[in-house]
Parts: C-alpha cells; structure tokens; sequence
C-alpha cells in the first residue's frame, strides 16, 4: 500500500489521508498507555501486597500481578484501544492468552536475567520488565488478536 500520497485508497477503509492513519494510531497507543499505566498499577499493586505485606518470593508475586492485571486488560484493549465491537470472542480471548504468555513469557525472563544474573535489585526489574511486557502485548494484540479481518 503507498500512502504517501493524499486521498490514498486504503483497503476496508475507503480514501483517508496518511495523516488519518497516523492519528488513528497515535489515539490507539495514547489508549494503551493510559490502559497500560492502569495495568502496571494493578501489577505493581499486587507485586508490592505479596512481597512487602505477605512475605512471597518476587517469582510467585509476579505471577500473581500479572495475572491480576490480565481481565482487565482484555476488556479495555477489545472496547477501547482496538475498538474490537464486532470480534468474536471465542476467537479473540484464545488469541489475547496467546499474546499474553508471550509477553508475560519474555517479560519474566527479562526479570529473572536482571535479578539473577544483573543481580539488580527486585522491585527494579520488576518495574522495567514492564516496559517488555507493554511493546510484546501491545505489538502481539495489534497485529494477531483485534486486527480489522475476522
């Protein structure tokens, strides 16, 4: 597809301009964020409860965090990020658990290399390993789980 030029025809969604396309997709990662801070309260939460009050090692509490943090996360990126209305479910919420462990997979090994071999500090890596959840989960949901062809 060549959007570099104005008017450009683009396929299910008629003539739009490259800047539409742009800002439609600048709101969609505006969205994550805010989603996405929402998430890591919701993580970072529960990683702090278990740890600090409950006394758990920083694996299983990180387990719990993100799982915490997964529900909501499906909702908010089906209704308002990706604007999923018309998806199915059935096919959407096995793919969004296919996203899901491949970035929670990455992000928990980031987190076992920054802890065990970096020897950095526990509650450190377990806010960067954030950062690696967000770019796989959101890259993995745009393109695999709410893309526009059902």
């Amino acid at each position: 597809m060549d959007c570099t030029q104005p008017g450009t025809r683009v396929e299910g969604l008629g003539r739009i301009s490259l800047w539409e396309i742009d800002m439609k997709e600048s709101v969609r990662i505006f969205r994550f964020i805010i989603v996405g801070t929402l998430n890591a309260l919701i993580t970072a939460l529960v990683i702090w409860v278990l740890m600090k009050g409950v006394g758990c090692n920083y694996l299983w509490s990180n387990i719990a965090g993100y799982v915490a943090a997964l529900v909501n996360n499906f909702f908010w990126s089906k209704y308002w990020i990706f604007s999923s209305r018309s998806g199915k479910f059935e096919r959407e919420v096995p793919l969004f658990l296919v996203a899901f462990g491949c970035a929670y997979g990455l992000q928990f090994l980031s987190l076992l290399l920054m802890v065990e071999i970096g020897d950095m500090n526990e509650y450190l890596a377990q806010f960067l390993g954030l950062f690696v959840y967000g770019a796989v989960n959101f890259t993995m949901n745009k393109r695999l789980t709410f893309t526009r062809k059902q």
